[in-house]
């Protein structure tokens, strides 16, 4: 059984056209994004110090968390402090500020590489953060050519990626929003970021009625406390479920598509993303619900499922609500536990991935990134 992909798979998934669409800049993006995901507060570099919007409090606190080292960044990555592509943006600019507290030429590529290796075991599943640091590192090399400052050209660095981030978020959103129909209601899962909740508004301003059904996400519930207020702060309807209604919604005829982020696409097309992802999406194919996923592309060095590191994270962290922040219990304390943070999602149950070159195929998606 198909599950009524092949329909999306016979439109040539690739065939979601922009032509006479409206240009988005970058203000336009930026006016439109609520309060998490402006980029000034997902983190940055300021008088020496790395500051890290804190999704850990939000949606109750509006803070950062201040790093005055590297060890301290990696620490807030670790503990979840920030997640989506806040472990990179935070990561890049720990490496400006590393920059800054180091002399001499030999010491300062030293102390980087040093500060890249530590970063890069922060979040070992999501290998983007490997390629942007290597991208900062280099930057930094060729300022110490030249004889200039290494963290005023990581900086500029960062600055050109992330203006580039936001335009490609934008031509996402857009390709995203031309496949929700009037009246749709959309399951998506944990927190699918800039590029889904653009897709979202764009769909509302084109006139079209959605609601947003949004699982809570256990066990820090950023679907509860990022996904769910981010929306409705936008304008969007939304609904908040527990992590285990998706299969009754969709038996009910509620919801007709499926969208999420991807922390990882394989060469071949198996897509990782935080775990609970792979049964919803298995349970859309069995309802004739196309699963679409955003994303970067695939990665060049991860071929297939046996090339992935999921990450396991501490198995305490369910046994609290929100985690070990949180002071309220599940269960008791000795019971066992297990937690992988992401789950794989193989290719047959994927309609498409919705990138910045149009809605692809994930068996044809490494096509179009050569």
């Amino acid at each position: 059984m198909d599950g009524g992909h092949s329909a999306w798979r016979s439109a040539g998934l690739g065939l979601v056209r922009l032509d006479g669409e409206r240009f988005y800049t970058l203000a336009d993006i930026e006016a439109r994004l609520p309060h998490i995901l402006k980029r000034k507060n997902i983190a940055r570099y300021e008088d020496g110090k790395v500051l890290i919007g804190n999704r850990k409090d939000y949606p109750f606190s509006k803070n950062f968390v201040t790093c005055k080292r590297v060890e301290d960044v990696a620490v807030a990555i670790e503990t979840m402090v920030t997640q989506g592509v806040g472990p990179w943006v935070a990561a890049v600019h720990a490496m400006a500020m590393r920059a800054d507290q180091l002399k001499g030429r030999a010491d300062i590529m030293a102390g980087l590489t040093s500060a890249k290796d530590r970063l890069v075991r922060t979040r070992p599943t999501n290998t983007l953060i490997r390629s942007r640091l290597e991208d900062v590192l280099k930057s930094a090399s060729l300022a110490l050519e030249k004889g200039r400052n290494p963290t005023e050209f990581i900086l500029k660095r960062i600055k050109t990626i992330t203006d580039q981030m936001y335009k490609f978020y934008g031509r996402r959103a857009q390709y995203g929003a031309k496949l929700i129909e009037d009246g749709d209601g959309i399951l998506t899962m944990c927190f699918a970021e800039t590029s889904f909740v653009l897709a979202m508004i764009m769909a509302k301003e084109s006139g079209k009625d959605l609601t947003v059904y949004v699982p809570e996400t256990r066990p820090y519930l950023q679907g509860a406390r990022l996904t769910a207020p981010s929306l409705q702060a936008c304008g969007i309807k939304v609904k908040l479920i527990t992590d285990g209604m998706g299969a009754a919604l969709m038996a009910e005829g509620k919801i007709q598509k499926y969208m999420t982020a991807a922390d990882l696409i394989t060469l071949d097309g198996h897509v990782v993303n935080k775990v609970g992802t792979l049964p919803n999406a298995i349970a859309a194919h069995a309802h004739g619900i196309p699963y679409f996923a955003f994303a970067w592309g695939c990665d060049k060095n991860k071929p297939d499922r046996a090339s992935i590191d999921i990450e396991s994270r501490n198995p305490a962290d369910i046994l609290k609500v929100r985690g070990q922040q949180g002071d309220i219990p599940t269960t008791l304390d000795d019971i066992g536990a297990v937690y992988p943070a992401f789950d794989i999602t193989p290719p047959k149950y994927v309609a498409g991935i919705i990138t910045r070159h149009g809605v692809l195929s994930p068996y044809t998606l490494k096509n179009g990134f050569e």
